[in-house]
Parts: C-alpha cells; structure tokens; sequence
C-alpha cells in the first residue's frame, strides 16, 4: 500500500488514497466477513449513522455525474450505489482520526479515498471534485505522468483519486465523515480537522490495467446489465437503493434548541410604487443583418461569425459571387440562401473567413443566381447553426472547445433553475470573459443573458487563453478568480453577450 497526497489546500486540505496493489480479489462472503469486523458494535451515542442523507445522496450523485462524463468515453462504465456494509467500514476507520488508510487486512479486499480539511467548511462533494480534478495530470490509458513519490510529504502529480473514482468495475461506495479534536496530519497537529473516508468495492487501480475501456457508452457493459444503460453509464432498474423516511436521530447532527417566541412589534413596511418593468428584450450574440449587407462590412460587437438574417432575401437586388467559396463583397444573407443554408424566411448564418482564392464561379442554386469574379479576393463560406439543449454542468470545454482559426458552437438552449445545483457543480470563472471550464448555463445567469428562474438560448464564442478571469457577484451568482496561465494548464474562456 502506498499512500499519496495531492498538496494542501487553503484553509488545510489533504487528500490522502490508497494505490492499489493486490493480485487477487477476495469473493463476496469473504468481503462481508471482513467488513463485519470493522463494524461498530454499538451505535454512537447521538447517531445511527456515519453520515448525513444529502450528503450521502450528494456523494452518490457527484460519482455517477463524474463517471459518466470521462473523456474519451467509456464503454463499460457501470452505475456505481450506495453500500451501507462499506459506510460502516469507513465510520469505524475515520473514528479512529488516523491519517493512512486502513485497516490493512481490508485493503486487499477495497479501495479507499481519504481526505480532510479544517477551516472553512467544505462539503463531501468539494472532496470528491478534488479527487477527480486530478484528470488534468492523467493520459488515457495509463498514468504514466502520475508518479508521486510519498516518503513522508507527497510530492509530483498524482491521479489515482480520480482512477479509483471512474474505475469501471468499482459499482459500490460508502463513505463517512467524522470530527477529529486533535489530528496529527504528517507531523501537524490539526484541530477540529473533518475527516473523510470513501471506501469501494470492488477495488480499482489494479497495476497494469486501464480504469475502463474506451467506446461507445454501454457498449460493452456485462450481461448481468440487461442492456440498461442511463447516463452513460451501465444500469439496472433496481440498483437505487432503499430510501428510509429521514428522521432526526438519523443524522450525526446536534439538534439546536429551539427558543421560546416572544411577542414583537413590528412597524409597518411602507411600499412606495414602482415603476413599470420593460418587458425583457430577447437578443443573442448574432449580428442582426440586413439583405444588403455584405461580408466585407464593418462588423459591430464581438463576434462577427453569426448573422441574423430577415425574411424576404431572395428577391433582393444585393450581389453575390462563387459558389461554395464566396467573394467578401457578396450578401451574407443571399449567399446563405444560395448554398441552402436558409429559405426566404430568413434565420441564422454561421460564417467563416478564408484566405484568397483565385477566382469564384457563377451558379445558381434555390432560386439564387451568383456572378463570377476571375480576381483573387478574400472569400468566406456559410454553414448552419445547430441548437442543442443543456443541462446545467455542460463547459465549452466540454460542447466546442477553442480551434483556430475559428470554432463554431452550436446555440444552447438552458433550463430554468441551474441556482439549485450546488456551485461546484456550475462554478463559474471569470467576469465578461470567463474560463471554458466554468457552465454555460450559470455564466449565462452570471452575464444577464439569461434569467434563472426561465433559462433560454445562449450562444457563445470560444476565443485564445487570458492570463486571469476575475471573479464579481452579479444576478445573484457568485464568479470566481482563477488564474490563467499560472496553475499550469490551460484554460480557455468564451464571451456571453446578450
């Protein structure tokens, strides 16, 4: 066993994973018998449970939202439930305040994520983000940059939180958490140090082996599956596990007395009159373009590769030249409708600017005459602009990352409410430009584009790295600051304009 950790954090952060090396896994009845012995023979004196329902629901949640996003997709990737016997198991080691894993006879038989932190509360979920944030120093198939050398302090990248957390196999966690007074965390004494503990099973980062294998989602999922696939992930209808009524000695929380009411006078609230509200103005990130207007013209805003165009172009008078390529002083709009993009009725345009060509040809296509020009000129070509629905996590890392010279995302359509989920779910990065890692969804709530309580379209537009993003509170989300460059990988942002 060799432990690892991935660097302290502000406010005292550590995590803490056991590397799994074993060449065997025990069967289920020696599973369970070892499990048992780790199982608290008495309940705590204020709890019947090692840790609160939402954030047990919360843990359960994040891992399948993770294992289902990896990237490149896997093919056997299996619903991963909530295993009250491993609960146990890691209620019984994190009493202990002891900062290695443990115990060593149930190792071989189990995976373990361990983590704490003092300060500034954190909830599980911020933990096991953490953990699978170490993506970003891991290649697939193999961990060949992670080799973290563990003496006392840990030092170099490590991803084996995260392998361990998207190993295909590994379809069961339980988790606890527990306040440690005093905790010598590698020769610092913490006080008051929260302490984390995810066992698995079956156990994963097996030496030598991929987490998952890559293709197609589902695809080679075991037959015990029945073909059930959901998000992504191999799934059986009965796998949700049995959900008890909560009750108030469930949760390891003390219960705050409830004071008596006292009668209070309260003097009226005066409401002076408002003025009406203007209805909202829908308006995207499209330049709104008349038939005439050619590409060549001056382009207002900043994006100048999607246009609006109106209806009734067809019959327009405005020039158009070539055919597939066309020449820079051709109508944006009539050349849409020439290459089938668009009808008389107008609607959205993506463009892209290409270098000279030499000559463009006359065609004419959907009622559409061109002309020719036997003169090299800058040239430019049309395509459709696609709409996709969202949920609330998508990134532009994720939906259109940036290329040169140019990226073309689809416009997004939002759901309503995405300031329910929690912020490390939708965290948001930056102000006016904001980082590709940052959902789509919230940044738009954050820019106004959009209202939470509605959602709607959004379009955006991936552009080159900045060196920081600035966080700001604005329409009631909070963004946050993140540097650009310094943390060592990249993180390329995008505009949301309304």
């Amino acid at each position: 066993m060799s432990g690892v950790l991935n660097g302290i954090i502000p406010f005292g952060l550590v995590l803490l994973l056991c590397g799994a090396q074993g060449f065997f896994l025990p069967n289920a009845t020696h599973l369970e018998r070892l499990l048992s012995k780790y199982q608290q023979d008495e309940p705590h004196s204020r709890a019947r449970r090692a840790i609160p329902r939402a954030d047990k629901e919360e843990i359960l949640r994040l891992h399948n939202k993770l294992r289902g996003q990896v990237y490149p997709a896997a093919s056997n990737m299996e619903y991963m439930t909530w295993d009250e016997e491993l609960e146990k198991s890691a209620a019984a080691w994190a009493q202990g305040c002891i900062w290695e894993h443990g115990p060593t006879s149930l190792l071989v038989s189990i995976g373990q994520n361990l983590a704490v932190h003092w300060g500034r509360y954190r909830s599980p979920g911020f933990h096991v983000q953490s953990w699978y944030d170490e993506v970003k120093d891991y290649t697939y198939p193999y961990p060949h940059e992670c080799n973290p050398w563990c003496p006392e302090r840990c030092s170099g990248t490590m991803c084996t939180h995260y392998t361990q957390i998207v190993w295909a196999t590994t379809n069961k966690v339980g988790c606890a958490v527990h306040t440690c007074r005093r905790m010598n965390v590698w020769g610092d004494m913490w006080e008051n140090a929260v302490y984390l503990v995810c066992n698995y099973s079956p156990k994963g980062n097996w030496i030598g082996e991929a987490p998952y294998k890559n293709g197609r989602p589902c695809s080679e999922c075991p037959p015990s599956y029945g073909g059930g696939c959901k998000d992504n992930l191999c799934y059986r209808e009965e796998e949700t596990y049995d959900q008890k009524p909560e009750t108030d000695e469930m949760n390891e929380v003390e219960v705050v007395p409830v004071l008596e009411e006292k009668p209070m006078w309260v003097p009226p609230r005066v409401v002076r009159p408002k003025k009406p509200s203007k209805a909202p103005v829908v308006s995207y990130m499209a330049q709104v373009v008349r038939c005439d207007t050619k590409m060549k013209d001056k382009c207002k805003g900043s994006t100048c590769n999607r246009y609006e165009c109106p209806a009734g172009c067809s019959n327009n008078k405005a020039k158009i030249f070539g055919t597939l390529f066309y020449e820079s002083s051709s109508s944006i709009c009539r050349a849409a409708i020439h290459f089938g993009i668009i009808d008389d009725k107008g609607g959205l345009v993506d463009v892209t600017r290409n270098g000279k060509v030499p000559f463009f040809v006359k065609s004419e296509r959907h009622g559409v005459a061109s002309l020719s020009k036997y003169k090299a000129s800058s040239s430019f070509t049309v395509s459709e602009v696609k709409v996709q629905d969202l949920d609330c996590y998508t990134t532009v890392a994720q939906l259109c990352p940036f290329e040169k010279p140019t990226t073309h995302c689809p416009r997004v359509r939002c759901p309503a409410h995405c300031k329910d989920e929690p912020s490390y779910w939708v965290p948001v990065y930056g102000t006016n430009i904001y980082a590709d890692t940052s959902s789509i969804c919230m940044t738009a709530v954050h820019a106004g584009v959009i209202r939470d309580e509605s959602g709607g379209y959004v379009d955006v537009m991936p552009v080159d790295k900045k060196k920081n993003y600035v966080g700001s509170l604005r329409n009631g989300v909070q963004s946050e600051r993140q540097p650009g460059q310094a943390n060592g990988f990249s993180s390329l942002p995008f505009f949301l304009e309304n």
